[in-house]
């Protein structure tokens, strides 16, 4: 038996495979210990022997600033440099906002007399009483975890090494750039580590308790942004892969079904409790190298995912202006929205139900009865302080969450000079069906495929995804011959002693211009097509200007065991966890397959 698990902020998602038959479940999500609802999920299952888990525990540390207590070591006079970032600022005229959130307070950044050029040359040694007096300014900080990112490490870690080894040595979780992001720029490769020093013990203590309570049997793997499989060990380890976990998933899931269904062109839509993910993909998955995480960023290879705070749990509320807004708040799984039972404040789950587009019986394929009273009543008082009939409300609030979802299709679509019209939206989730026919009005898409698993797509897509490590060095014009070699011998190395034999290698490389500041990341065999894809990308090429080879990448893929493939086309229980609605001027057919198709009228 093998499950995938999807933590949301809501609800928690299952998805299991005998090797016949696919069977999902959802539980409560558990907050305060989220290991709890998986337990309770696979409590009854018999011989669990694999189980991928998207965890959502480094992404919530981030987010709400609830990390382990982290120092920061760099070169000296370079202590400050995540305070500093970048000269660019967010909002440019915006003189009132706030500065960048610290992640790690002064008092525990300490810089070490040592220094080493680009070139990986050493012209200032570091010295074993140096490396007594950090080890010592750490411990009396009262850090947990200490992430280390010298000046130019990337080219010659070795004084990382002798840092670390100490550091260890002294009882510390310890994050080195150079084993973490290998790549030039220092300020995004000390941010990405000092994430991953800030979330990782906690995901380590995570993860080791719910093996510990899962058994022996069970070989745990967790969910990567990149939209494959990690080793729990691993994950405890590079927390800072799992940021993205679960929105990845269900981008893994939303692709495969999609192929399956004859579509190769697909906007993907997941709407949840919490939010709403939304990515493209363009014959393929989208990767993106760098993305920003609580408002720091974080240079990992991660599903290009775009993410905005409407979920069916979303918060409506009326400004200072008295204009109708909802979200980012969520009511999450506790208390939830009203019609939950407990929530006294109205959501986008309220407003639907009130529209009369969920059936209070039904939801959850009826394992719950959702309280039409308590919503009303909810609804009706915030109807009230508006002056507005309660339904007349309730069209705002879904009108308002559309307008903030049609965003960031458009952001993924028009922004980047693409035809929404040219794509399919797949909606997923358990409120994405129940949005995506308005939201493809809006968007003139002509087709929206609502997958047999909607409401645990999520689930699904870590069921069915294969193991993915990502490995890159920068290169700075060396010969990126030997760079690959050495890569892929540690990839091989790494995911041989993992278990897995079966090992597919793919080498990228990120290209530029001579002069320019960043970079286009393209497959190996395919780096001849950089000035046409510049030219896509930015409206030129500059067909006369050399182009210098900056990183390389090699994306080691380990293929599951021929008996524990999924088949999407497997027998599956009968349970709906989504509610699909069919506004006028759609038309629905379901597909023997199980998955809905809804067409524009007129369109074919």
């Amino acid at each position: 038996m093998r499950a995938g698990v999807d933590t949301g902020g809501t609800f928690t998602d299952f998805v299991f495979w005998d090797g016949d038959q696919l069977r999902s479940a959802k539980r409560p999500s558990t907050p305060d210990d989220p290991s709890q609802a998986i337990l309770s999920g696979v409590a009854e299952t018999r011989v669990l022997r694999h189980l991928v888990h998207g965890s959502t525990v480094a992404t919530n540390a981030l987010l709400e600033r609830r990390g382990v207590e982290t120092a920061f070591v760099s070169t000296a006079g370079f202590e400050d440099m995540l305070e500093i970032g970048r000269q660019n600022r967010p909002r440019l005229y915006d003189w009132s906002g706030r500065g960048r959130e610290e992640l790690i307070p002064r008092n525990r950044r300490f810089g070490a007399r040592e220094r080493t050029t680009f070139e990986g040359e050493i012209v200032l040694p570091l010295e074993s009483d140096e490396v007594e007096r950090i080890v010592s300014d750490v411990k009396a900080s009262g850090a947990a975890s200490v992430a280390v990112c010298l000046l130019h490490a990337y080219a010659a870690p070795a004084h990382e090494k002798r840092l670390g080894d100490a550091l260890r040595a002294a009882g510390l979780h310890v994050s080195l750039s150079h084993e973490v992001l290998p790549e030039y720029r220092e300020y995004e490769r000390a941010s990405t580590t000092a994430v991953n020093a800030y979330v990782s013990p906690l995901m380590r203590g995570y993860l080791q308790r719910l093996a510990s309570n899962l058994g022996a049997t069970t070989r745990l793997r967790v969910f990567q942004s990149n939209g494959g499989s990690m080793s729990a060990e691993t994950a405890g380890r590079e927390a800072v892969h799992t940021v993205l976990s679960g929105p990845a998933g269900g981008v893994r899931g939303a692709a495969a079904v999609a192929a399956a269904a004859g579509f190769d062109r697909i906007l993907t839509f997941d709407m949840g409790g919490t939010s709403t993910d939304v990515a493209l993909c363009d014959g393929g998955l989208g990767l993106t190298q760098e993305s920003r995480v609580g408002g720091l960023p974080i240079r990992v290879p991660m599903l290009d995912i775009h993410t905005v705070g409407a979920g069916g749990g979303s918060i409506a509320y009326w400004d200072a202006g008295g204009a109708l807004r909802v979200g980012p708040e969520s009511a999450g799984a506790d208390p939830g929205p009203a019609c939950y039972g407990r929530g006294d404040r109205p959501t986008v789950t309220d407003a639907n139900l009130i529209l009369g587009r969920i059936d209070p019986g039904k939801f959850l394929d009826g394992a719950m009865e959702l309280d039409s009273d308590r919503a009303r009543s909810v609804l009706s008082a915030f109807a009230a302080k508006g002056g507005v009939p309660v339904e007349r409300a309730a069209e705002g609030i879904i009108t308002v969450a559309n307008s903030n979802m049609e965003r960031a299709l458009r952001r993924i679509t028009v922004d980047r000079g693409l035809d929404p019209r040219e794509f399919t939206l797949v909606a997923f989730g358990g409120a994405g069906p129940m949005h995506a026919c308005e939201l493809a009005d809006r968007l003139e898409i002509p087709t929206v495929l609502a997958p047999r698993d909607a409401g645990v797509l999520s689930a699904l897509g870590m069921l069915t995804a294969d193991v993915v490590r990502d490995f890159s060095q920068s290169v700075l014009e060396s010969d990126p011959g030997p760079v690959f070699e050495q890569l892929e011998s540690r990839a091989r190395r790494e995911l041989t002693e993992d278990g897995f034999t079966d090992i597919a290698l793919h080498r990228s490389v990120d290209l530029r211009y001579r002069g320019q500041s960043f970079e286009i990341t393209l497959p190996w065999n395919a780096r001849e097509s950089f000035g046409a894809k510049h030219e896509q990308l930015y409206g030129y090429r500059r067909d006369d200007s050399p182009i210098e080879t900056v990183a390389v990448r090699v994306q080691a893929v380990a293929r599951n065991d021929a008996d524990d493939v999924v088949r999407l086309d497997a027998p599956a229980d009968a349970k709906s966890y989504s509610t699909l609605y069919e506004p006028p001027g759609w038309s629905a057919r379901e597909e023997p397959s199980g998955n809905t198709i809804l067409r524009r009228s007129g369109r074919t």
